[in-house]
């Protein structure tokens, strides 16, 4: 059986590799000193100056932007540049803002934004492009454009969190204590929309799942003229409260936690819609089954119809429906997706002013494409196809007749913008340099700015007209002599890119870094870095921070060895669905096949391969170590999910099923029946104040290890939560990563 099996890979390489990414690092400018693991996280930033929360104000006459500081790259402040004179200036100094402690609630928010950072952290411009609203620790803070002054504004007592302007720019929403209010600018009145929320009850909230893993990070949706806002409110009362210990190093704090695990109870969600004239609030009539997700939920420009997207609990049915707010108990559906998988979620549902239509995103085909549909629910055409995928639509220009996205048209390692005309037609591309496009277009008209980064490039940001011409720098960010890394750019390794065939024909990307001064003549550990989970993709040509370790590790004599396995995403449904009802299954297969692949190079060490992950990764790292021991010598695990039934509902369900109903599935995904199969050769490291992979998880693998008499290590970090922040932590972590890797690989 192994021997057929490698006949078959044998078979199915070598494969196409790209030109570009064969260059070694001695093609790169820079000198050569080596990359400690103390300077991958210090400041200033390795990357150089990489704006982010890009905008252009809606006149389109300048660009604003948050900048870390070089002495602190975690401290960002409001920048702005004069698209005429690119002339570039601090708008807003974060120093200027009162400094304070967030709420446990805004703290889990930007836990479930990644957002990690001080000072100002969002901004909001008003759409007149007369003002912009920073929310900071609580409280929110008015720029004005006229006089350049920055005011706090009176927003009571409490925290105040997921702030924003209304549409017109008279008034400014929040939440606080779990109830929406509202503030006139102009008469600086606040106002309470609605009064009931506390305890179980949340009014304009984004629940735990909905923020997790739909993506949704509000609950509430102003009306395009500022009529009435929608809301919604949650009910947690049937869902299990979990009593987490979070352990800090100088004692442990009891957090009382809404966890919804798989199978179990979800929050009861209802959908309102309140008028600002006379807070009354109607109803919309979402169904008799209240078992339901509320992905989306989204006004029509007339202000007299809202959308919101209806998911069933199996995630297998997806309808868009719309209401009349004159008539809210009766909705009507435009469009229904169904799945015998799962329905995957997006944000592409965008309706036209100058016609009677709308641009939805949908996989009915196989892969993510954009249709053009009627309000009357019928498809007029699809103006994107073909075995590749759109990642977003980005721009509508309706007035020219344009739709601009952004996709893999062009290679799935690479995300390109590329235009199509509403009335269908060929697409052309926009964007051209080979990496990863993020383009962030002003409001009014098709001007964008490219946010730009490859595997050769850290992030580097740009003004473009509609055609793609370049019109500006706003951050070239050139790696040259005094940026940060250029001392060690000369030591810098790009991959070799190909394919390898899976055991069902479909083709696996993975990308190769061969060591600093390699020697084809001697044999080398490999480190095999690995993702494998849905919604995610590491063989991309793109700048990463997570690189900078893969940097190390060539450094000191390692390959790093990635593939993206079946069930990653960018590759269409076929691709993906493969997982469904049992995880950890093919997943291993197809790291299995690159392992296969990479013992036939002569520059291998076979016998010293290891598997080193973080969440997902942390469980694909338990899942080949255990079922597949003969492959890999040693596993490093982060932060793992080690049974699907301790994960929550809507990501769990979503490829598992009901527990209920798949007992057997979930049984084969846990990692803790193959603890048997494992060896030797593994670490593991959780945060001990995880709310998102519970501590729980690795804890139950440890007693599991220990019951059977089996070695291994363990580092636990106090207070850290699921993203391991903080440049202390991440220094130490990855200390004791090489550490471990050096004694089980090279017997250091």
């Amino acid at each position: 059986m192994k021997n057929n099996w490698m006949n078959l890979l044998l078979a199915s390489v070598p494969l196409v590799f790209s030109a570009s990414a064969t260059v070694q690092a001695s093609s790169l400018p820079g000198g050569t000193e080596p990359l400690t693991i103390e300077r991958m996280y210090a400041s200033p930033a390795l990357a150089g100056s990489s704006p982010r929360g890009l905008k252009l104000s809606p006149d389109g006459l300048r660009v604003t932007y948050l900048a870390g500081r070089k002495d602190n790259q975690h401290l960002y402040d409001l920048w702005q540049m004069d698209v005429a004179t690119g002339k570039q200036s601090v708008l807003i100094d974060a120093d200027k803002l009162q400094a304070g402690e967030l709420s446990d609630e805004e703290k889990a928010r930007r836990e479930r934004q990644r957002i990690y950072g001080q000072g100002i952290m969002e901004y909001f411009w008003s759409k007149d492009g007369e003002a912009i609203l920073i929310p900071a620790a609580g409280k929110l803070y008015y720029y004005s454009v006229a006089d350049n002054k920055v005011k706090l504004l009176a927003t009571g007592e409490g925290f105040a969190t997921d702030a924003r302007l209304s549409p017109k720019g008279h008034f400014v929403s929040f939440v606080r204590e779990q109830n929406l209010y509202v503030l006139d600018l102009k008469t600086q009145k606040v106002t309470a929309l609605t009064t009931d929320g506390g305890g179980a009850i949340k009014n304009a909230m984004a629940e735990f799942v909905a923020q997790e893993e739909m993506g949704r990070m509000t609950g509430y949706w102003w009306a395009p003229d500022e009529s009435a806002i929608a809301y919604t409110r949650i009910d947690e009362s049937g869902v299990e409260l979990v009593t987490r210990n979070e352990i800090y190093a100088d004692g442990i704090k009891l957090t009382e936690q809404r966890y919804p695990y798989a199978g179990e109870n979800n929050v009861k969600i209802e959908l309102g819609v309140v008028t600002l004239n006379d807070k009354k609030v109607a109803w919309v009539d979402l169904g008799k089954d209240t078992d339901i997700y509320l992905p989306r939920v989204k006004w029509l420009p007339d202000s007299k119809h809202l959308s919101y997207q209806w998911q069933s609990r199996d995630q297998q049915a997806l309808d868009l429906r719309v209401v009349a707010i004159a008539d809210i108990k009766n909705d009507r559906d435009l469009v229904k997706e169904r799945s015998e998988a799962w329905v995957n979620l997006n944000d592409d549902l965008h309706f036209l002013k100058q016609q009677k239509a709308f641009i939805w995103a949908s996989e009915r085909d196989g892969f993510n494409h954009l249709y053009l549909i009627g309000l009357d629910g019928k498809i007029i055409r699809q103006l994107t196809s073909g075995d590749w995928a759109v990642d977003a639509v980005e721009y509508i220009d309706e007035k020219a007749g344009q739709v601009y996205f952004t996709g893999r048209k062009t290679k799935v390692t690479e995300k390109q913008l590329y235009r199509v005309a509403l009335a269908g037609g060929q697409i052309e591309s926009i964007s051209q340099r080979s990496g990863m496009h993020s383009p962030v277009f002003a409001d009014s008209k098709p001007v964008y700015l490219d946010y730009f980064s490859s595997l050769s490039q850290p992030p580097q940001v740009s003004l473009h007209d509609q055609s793609g011409k370049r019109l500006a720098w706003v951050e070239q960010n050139e790696v040259k002599k005094g940026h940060p890394l250029f001392d060690y750019f000369g030591l810098w390794q790009l991959p070799e890119f190909g394919e390898l065939k899976a055991e069902d024909g479909q083709m696996l990307q993975y990308r190769m870094f061969k060591p600093t001064n390699f020697d084809a003549n001697k044999k080398y550990p490999v480190v095999v870095r690995v993702y494998g989970g849905p919604h995610a993709q590491l063989v991309v040509n793109s700048w990463s921070h997570q690189d900078y370790f893969t940097q190390h590790l060539l450094q000191q004599g390692y390959i790093v060895y990635q593939l993206d396995n079946r069930g990653s995403a960018h590759r269409g449904t076929k691709f993906e669905y493969v997982i469904y009802k049992q995880l950890g299954e093919v997943e291993v297969n197809d790291q299995k096949v690159g392992v296969d692949y990479l013992r036939t190079l002569p520059y291998v060490d076979s016998d010293n391969i290891a598997i080193y992950g973080h969440s997902y990764g942390g469980y694909m790292a338990l899942m080949s170590l255990f079922k597949a021991p003969d492959y890999f010598k040693a596993a490093i695990s982060g932060a793992p999910v080690s049974d699907w039934a301790l994960y929550d509902t809507h990501y769990t369900e979503r490829y598992m099923g009901d527990p209920k109903t798949n007992a057997e599935g979930y049984e084969a995904s846990s990692v803790l029946p193959y603890v048997g199969g494992y060896k030797s050769g593994l670490l593991m490291y959780h945060g001990m104040a995880d709310d998102n992979v519970l501590f729980e998880n690795s804890t139950r693998v440890y007693k599991a290890l220990q019951d059977e008499g089996k070695l291994f290590q363990m580092i636990d970090y106090p207070g850290s939560k699921h993203s391991m922040r903080g440049e202390k932590v991440r220094v130490h972590l990855y200390r004791s990563l090489a550490d471990f890797l050096d004694r089980e690989l090279k017997g250091n």
